[in-house]
């Protein structure tokens, strides 16, 4: 169950990291309430997470894909556009994500 908890905890990230930015510095009701109750969820998850999973392990995964999903999401919805070096940088850290998932011992599956 760690790492579906895991899941959980990354979109709800994603989503209170995309509403910080819509609650225009705590000024909207609306995108402030969404990034505090999307934080809730994240670390509550993540909470459960590190039952299973090594805090490093859970950590790394946890910051590489919310990198890439919050630049991608806001990339669609603010139409904030990453450069080339920021795509490279991204591919790396996935495929750092992807390498402690396939080739890490202490990761718990």
């Amino acid at each position: 169950m760690g790492y579906w908890y895991l899941a959980i905890a990354i979109g709800a990230e994603v989503m209170g990291t995309i509403a910080l930015k819509a609650s225009d510095g705590f000024s909207r009701p609306v995108g402030t309430a969404v990034c505090i109750v999307g934080y809730l969820i994240a670390f509550y998850f993540l909470s459960l997470v590190l039952k299973t999973v090594p805090v490093g392990i859970a950590y790394a995964i946890w910051a590489g894909m919310g990198i890439v999903l919050i630049a991608s999401i806001s990339a669609v919805i603010y139409k904030e556009i990453p450069d080339l070096p920021a795509i490279i940088g991204m591919l790396l850290i996935v495929a750092g994500v992807g390498i402690i998932n396939v080739f890490s011992t202490s990761a718990a599956h």
